[in-house]
């Protein structure tokens, strides 16, 4: 069992990873932090998984929803908006499931700084060819 930390991207259901929707797909539990993560993204979540929107949630409860993932020996895809390795909501979650004994692993996401210089860039070649 392992808690996918995977970033969602800038908020565009289409700027997710590969591997983030691969595991959004698979994984039994999906938990997204909707007030910065567009439903879209998790609606990938297998028929019957259990998806939980932890914005009304305190760190205890989220935590909760993992250790009960982990007694059942399902995986879990926790998504958060933008990319894992740089939001500090993650890295207290990681010290919890550390002290827990529950592995993890972090998918990166597309920055939003990408994505927006993607859009700027496409915005500036059409003024350039018109």
């Amino acid at each position: 069992m392992t808690v996918h930390f995977i970033g969602a991207g800038p908020g565009d259901p289409e700027l997710i990873t590969v591997r983030g929707l691969r595991l959004i797909q698979e994984c039994p539990v999906c938990l997204y932090a909707g007030s910065l993560v567009p439903e879209a993204i998790v609606s990938a979540a297998p028929d019957g998984a259990h998806v939980v929107d932890t914005a009304p949630l305190h760190l205890d409860q989220i935590i909760a929803e993992m250790v009960q993932a982990h007694a059942r020996g399902q995986d879990v895809a926790r998504v958060h908006s933008g990319d894992p390795s740089l939001y500090g909501a993650t890295a207290e979650q990681m010290r919890r499931l550390d002290a827990l004994g529950i592995d993890y692993d972090v998918v990166p996401g597309v920055p939003a700084f990408a994505a927006a210089a993607a859009a700027i860039g496409s915005k500036a070649a059409t003024a350039m060819t018109s």
